[in-house]
This record gives C-alpha cells, sequence and structure tokens, in this order.
C-alpha cells in the first residue's frame, strides 16, 4: 500500500458546491486526492460564508491563512507538504514564491478552473461590440499572469480541450505542463433516467448560475430583454424561473411574475430544481471553461438551449442534448419546440446521457491524474529541467513578488 502523503490546497475561497460549478470541481478533486491517501489541509485567505461546505466532514483541515505575511511560512515549513495545489492563477502569484521558497521540493499544481484570460478578452470584444478573435489573448494582460503562472508549475489543471489547444498554438506551452481534466461524475444508467421526473411530470423553462459570475448575470439580461419577449410571443404560457446563489439589487429588479419572469434567488436544491423543471435556457454571450450547469442538466435528464460558446468543449460534436444556436430568433423557436414536442424532448435527453458518459466519466480520468501526480512525486527534478522558461519565471517572479510582499506586509505593520 502507498505510504499517505500531505497535500495542501490553496482555495482563492472555500469551496460551495451549490453555489458555483467551481466549488464543485473543487471537491471532486479533493475526494479524488482522499481516495488516493493524500491526508488534505485546506487553506484560505477567504473569509468564512455561510455557504461553504465543512471540510471536516469530508476528512480535510481547515487552516485560515492570510496574504503578504510570513506566518503562512512558518506555516508550510511546519506542514511540509509533498503536494501543494493553487486554486486559480491569482493564488498562485500570492503564495507561489513562497511555496517555492519555503517547501522546494513539494509538487506546484495549478487549477486553472477556466482560463480566466479566455473569459476577460471576449468579455472586452463583446463590450466592444466586435468579434472575439484568438489573437486577442496575445496583448491582454490576465493573459500575461495566467500564462507566466502556468509556466512556474508542474502541472496545471485544464478543464477545457479548447484551452488545452489555445494553451498549445497560441502560448506554445508545451504538453508536459497540461493535464487534461473536465468535470468528473459517475456514469449514468438507463434505470436512472427512469427514476427521474417524466416529460408530463415537469414543467417551465429554468436557468441558474452564480450571479457574481458576470457571463451569468449578462446572461440573464439577455433573456430578459431579448429572448424572453420573443418566446412568451409564441408561449403566452410560458414561465421561467431564474436561480442564482448571490443575487443583486439589479438583478432581484427584473422579477416581473405577470410577464412570467420570477427570479428566485438562491436554489436550496439545485438538482431538485433543474430534474423538476422541462428545460434549461443558458443563451451565454461569453465566458471560458466548461458550463456546470449545462451539465447538471444531462444529469438531470433535462434537456437545453444554449449557444456555441455555452456547449463549447461539452460534447466532443455529439449531438446536444437540445439545440445550439446563436441566433436569437432561433433560440426562441428551439426552446418553444423542444418544450412542448415529447418525442424530441425525449431524444434530447438521451443525447445528455451520451455525453455525460462518453466525456465526463470519472473513471476515464482518475487513474491518468493520480499516475501524473505519482509521476511528479518520484522525479520532479528531471521534469523540472525540462521547463526553462518556468524555472526563469520562478526567479524573477520570486524576487519581485517577494519584495512586493514583504513591503506590504512591513506598510501593514506601521
Amino acid at each position: 500500500m502507498n505510504p499517505i502523503k500531505k497535500l495542501l490546497i490553496i482555495g482563492f475561497v472555500w469551496p460551495e458546491p451549490n453555489s458555483s460549478a467551481a466549488g464543485g470541481r473543487m471537491m471532486q478533486l479533493i475526494s479524488i486526492f482522499k481516495a488516493n491517501r493524500f491526508e488534505i489541509t485546506f487553506a484560505s485567505p477567504a473569509l468564512d460564508s455561510d455557504f461553504m461546505v465543512d471540510l471536516s466532514e469530508f476528512g480535510v483541515t481547515k487552516k485560515s491563512i492570510e496574504l503578504n505575511n510570513s506566518s503562512f511560512d512558518d506555516f508550510i515549513v511546519a506542514l511540509n507538504p509533498d503536494v501543494v495545489l493553487f486554486d486559480r492563477f491569482m493564488i498562485e502569484e500570492q503564495f507561489g514564491w513562497r511555496v517555492s521558497e519555503n517547501c522546494p521540493k513539494a509538487i506546484r499544481l495549478l487549477d486553472t478552473e477556466d482560463l480566466h484570460c479566455l473569459r476577460t478578452a471576449r468579455q472586452k470584444a463583446f463590450k466592444e461590440n466586435r468579434i472575439f478573435d484568438l489573437n486577442d489573448l496575445l496583448s491582454e494582460e490576465v493573459a500575461k499572469r495566467e500564462i507566466a503562472s502556468v509556466l512556474r508549475c508542474d502541472v496545471s489543471f485544464i478543464i477545457s480541450e479548447f484551452e488545452m489547444k489555445i494553451l498549445q498554438d497560441i502560448f506554445k506551452i508545451d504538453s508536459s505542463l497540461l493535464h487534461y481534466l473536465p468535470f468528473l461524475v459517475e456514469e449514468m444508467l438507463e434505470e436512472d433516467l427512469v427514476k427521474l421526473p417524466s416529460f408530463e411530470d415537469r414543467k417551465n423553462f429554468v436557468f441558474i448560475g452564480n450571479f457574481l459570475h458576470e457571463p451569468n448575470w449578462n446572461t440573464v439580461q439577455y433573456l430578459k430583454e431579448t429572448i424572453w419577449p420573443l418566446i412568451k410571443k409564441q408561449f403566452p404560457e410560458a414561465v421561467l424561473e431564474v436561480y442564482g446563489a448571490y443575487p443583486s439589487q439589479k438583478v432581484l429588479q427584473l422579477h416581473q411574475p405577470k410577464n412570467g419572469f420570477f427570479i428566485m434567488g438562491r436554489a436550496a436544491d439545485a438538482n431538485e430544481i433543474v430534474r423538476n423543471s422541462r428545460l434549461v435556457l443558458a443563451p451565454i454571450r461569453f465566458g471560458a471553461g466548461l458550463k456546470g450547469k449545462l451539465l447538471e442538466a444531462m444529469q438531470c435528464g433535462t434537456p437545453s438551449v444554449t449557444t456555441t460558446i455555452g456547449s463549447e468543449a461539452m460534447h466532443d460534436n455529439l449531438p446536444w442534448n437540445g439545440f445550439i444556436t446563436d441566433d436569437i430568433e432561433q433560440f426562441a423557436k428551439e426552446a418553444v419546440t423542444l418544450y412542448q414536442n415529447e418525442k424530441l424532448w425525449k431524444q434530447s435527453q438521451k443525447n445528455g446521457v451520451t455525453i455525460v458518459n462518453q466525456c465526463f466519466q470519472k473513471s476515464k480520468y482518475l487513474a491518468e491524474l493520480i499516475k501524473a501526480v505519482d509521476f511528479l512525486l518520484i522525479d520532479a527534478e528531471s521534469h523540472r529541467l525540462q521547463n526553462f522558461m518556468g524555472s526563469l519565471l520562478q526567479h524573477h517572479t520570486l524576487k519581485s513578488t517577494k519584495y512586493m510582499a514583504k513591503w506590504i506586509e512591513a506598510k501593514n505593520k506601521n
């Protein structure tokens, strides 16, 4: 039996799997490492929230840490982890140099969640009312920081095959530094579908998403102002329920029951809501990564209508569990057709099961992930020798970030 190894996860926030796909992703990673005999400590500079999971229930030690404070150095030296996992590049920027300086032998992993530079560049192009071009990424300020972070780490987990391609083709990142790791879920069986509510037992359209995430807020505005009026024109009895964590006042102001548009706030049980809805609407106009809400819809047997960005890298050219279109008239038409046509709805549901089982099945990716980490634990030195750009960035960034952090720490003490 393999000896127990120590994993330190440094989180951008405390995991909230019921609030966001990122929280669900983090809990998936925790369960994988836990099942492979890792003793896990989860540290974060974030404030506690009412909706964070109780990490102790998962056998994980919780530790609050501070930004720009040398107390982290004492903490990590005492812990002496074998592996450190950074949750998003901003966390690696803050703590990577401290890990490198105090525990140089620890394996450094980065979970990108999604490519922030891709999301930012797409959002910028959208706001400037122009078509996004991949070359926009090369002048994106966030890209310079994010790619530097990828290079400094031993391996980065990439959630989307489209983003794998961008990193290799646009940014020329060596494949040895990247590991494709999508959402990981259990296989769906025929009997799982039978247990789900039937077409007749479901009602209403639904959208669900965390409102702290700008693409979600934009999607709800787009639904309210542009798409929902077209759907109501064709289907006057239509009702849309919009759920999401952290709705602001401007979100709540969109609530308009007389028009069938309901802002419902945080979902107590997102899975149950999606399972009892007949159709998910997700006209997403910018963003990156994979859409947890659309995978959840497939698992709940709920077809969806989305855009090319919504479905990006999610179905490997398999038939979608509904429709994909960027045309607003077509979007509304397909939504109403799918809502009303039971035969089409059931076929779409089956398409979703096929996608879940072929693209996101946990057993397909688990062994490769653990193998990649074990390889680094055995021979990180030779792996790092092949990554000269990474060591170059590690050297210079360690110096610049280190002295900036020390200046901030000294300033805070005055």
